[in-house]
């Protein structure tokens, strides 16, 4: 090898390739972006003594995560415009002084808008008297964490016509005081997206680049160099070429274009585009729709009724909804998978994930394709039967592990406690050679892939609540999920997932031993540098 072709090299670390249980090693070299060599760090500092070496002190290196569901574009337009609850506050008081605070000194018709809103933690949903109190009467939406509802005041309310006499639009729920009939102000689904959409309507793309920079240094924090840009809308395609262009792009970004744009779609079908189309900068993965909801909010489709305390204007039995009708379903499922995209779609209960595998099934029968890699997103209630059809299917199961740890205990609140043995059961993916790579979802859970690592071997939720211990998976099977499999679902095990000569020199250097200290302390686990491409994304402390 010309040393002088070597930019940098990686020493003094123990190095987990992620190519077997086992494999490590002490050293790399990198040249052009990519690993070009591993050894030890004798062999490697002979290549190229007088390169710059990244000396890990024995730290244990890792193959970037790679999250592959998430939702950088729209989290980057919001910063800086909306109000971030995801932090806070603790109680609903603390809320309506932040809509106080919001909307004091404000023209009449000034909204305020909030995101991460959390109805659990804070106690329930505020009134919608409240929030005209706090707001004086301007327009309020606080938008859910899990993005499938939304509380609204009156203003609100009246601004998309959803009074006292509006019926349900198609596909969503305007809740009602089944005594007055009137609107609570809570919204479900389409109804929520009603007003969601008429809050975003004026987002430039200078507003998603201003915030992206942001959100991918969050993401560095926490070792991961590649994500999957979920419903990655128009504005969002635009921001990460104009920030590729002008050098600000420092994460790797695959889009699954969002099938709430028919006309994005018809658009990248028109245009022959496929799955793989870019570099390994921005790469067109697929495209997804979301057909099924939300668990922790209580919408999401299951064939048994949800258990717990329902909220004002709930339905009696309560089985949730979902989002397209079947026929018009399988009809875009089939014209993107016939155009060579790979097809990714939202299932999280049981009839949810039934839903969508009809639709794949019925594509695949009528336009066969080996390797399809088509995915369900979440995919969380794997029943025995649909781990089955998964598994005849070839269809890989996108799994939400950050909602294990994050959303776990009102999962046991809505789905009750047995349930958990189908949530998230990679002991039975695993074992059943389903592939299951894990994802954050964020910002509807926190980008940290090791809350979800912790979760998948522990089996518990953030507060130690039990998820069904006997799927728990050891530590190298849950960091497959953030790499070898992530690349996989992305198409992309070429060129990362796995540090090996020819691959993106994409790793982070952990300040503990993943693979040795006791398990109860994963989600403790930090990042001390992130690379991509063999240049520093983050360091700690800096």
């Amino acid at each position: 090898m010309d040393s002088a072709r070597i930019d940098r090299i990686v020493v003094n670390g123990r190095l987990a390739t992620m190519r077997a249980p086992g494999d490590f090693t002490e050293a790399m070299a990198i040249s052009g972006g990519r690993i070009v060599a591993l050894g030890s760090t004798r062999e490697i500092r002979a290549l190229a003594p007088r390169c710059e070496a990244i000396d890990c002190e024995g730290r244990v290196v890792i193959p970037g995560f790679i999250d592959s569901h998430c939702h950088p574009d729209m989290l980057g337009a919001r910063l800086g415009r909306w109000i971030d609850l995801s932090d806070g506050p603790a109680t609903q008081e603390g809320l309506l002084r932040l809509v106080r605070e919001g909307s004091a000194n404000r023209p009449h018709d000034a909204w305020v808008v909030a995101y991460g809103f959390d109805d659990l933690k804070l106690g329930g949903y505020p009134s919608r008297e409240a929030l005209d109190q706090a707001s004086g009467g301007r327009p309020v939406f606080l938008y859910r964490r899990d993005g499938h509802l939304g509380v609204a005041n009156t203003a609100a309310l009246r601004s998309v016509g959803f009074d006292r006499d509006a019926a349900d639009p198609p596909f969503g729920r305007i809740d009602r005081d089944p005594v007055t009939g009137e609107p609570t102000g809570l919204l479900r689904e389409a109804a929520a997206m009603a007003v969601l959409n008429l809050c975003q309507k004026d987002f430039t793309v200078d507003d998603f680049v201003g915030g992206l920079s942001r959100v991918f240094a969050n993401y560095a924090r926490y070792g991961v160099t590649s994500v999957h840009s979920s419903l990655c809308c128009t504005h969002g395609i635009k921001a990460f070429q104009r920030m590729r262009e002008e050098g600000n792009l420092r994460m790797r970004v695959g889009m699954l274009v969002s099938g709430r744009e028919d006309d994005l779609v018809d658009a990248v079908i028109r245009a022959g585009l496929r799955t793989g189309f870019g570099d390994e900068w921005i790469r067109l993965t697929g495209v997804e729709w979301c057909p099924d909801c939300s668990t922790s909010g209580r919408t999401a489709a299951y064939y048994d009724p949800y258990v717990g305390d329902k909220v004002i204007g709930e339905p009696d039995d309560n089985r949730g909804m979902l989002l397209y009708d079947p026929e018009d379903f399988k009809q875009k499922v089939l014209r993107a998978h016939r155009a060579g995209l790979l097809v990714a779609a939202d299932g999280v209960g049981d009839r949810g994930i039934d839903f969508v595998l009809d639709a794949f099934a019925n594509a695949l029968a009528l336009h066969p394709v080996r390797d399809h890699r088509m995915r369900v997103e979440h995919c969380c209630n794997v029943t025995p039967s649909i781990l089955g059809r998964l598994r005849r299917l070839g269809v890989i199961c996108s799994s939400a592990t950050g909602f294990a740890y994050d959303l776990g205990d009102a999962y046991r609140r809505n789905r009750g406690a047995a349930a958990m043995k189908h949530m998230w059961p990679h002991r039975s993916m695993i074992d059943a050679g389903v592939i299951a790579p894990g994802h954050s979802d964020s910002p509807i859970c926190h980008p940290n892939p090791m809350r979800g690592i912790h979760a998948m071997v522990n089996r518990v939720t953030e507060s130690g609540a039990d998820l069904d211990r006997s799927e728990a998976v050891s530590v190298y099977e849950a960091v497959q999920a953030y790499t070898t499999l992530g690349a996989y679902c992305g198409r992309e095990e070429d060129l990362k997932g796995d540090l090996a000569p020819g691959k993106l020199a994409d790793f982070a250097i952990l300040d503990d031993d993943v693979f040795t200290i006791p398990p109860e302390r994963l989600a403790e686990v930090g990042v001390t540098a992130t690379y991509v491409g063999g240049d520093e994304t983050y360091r700690a402390g800096r």
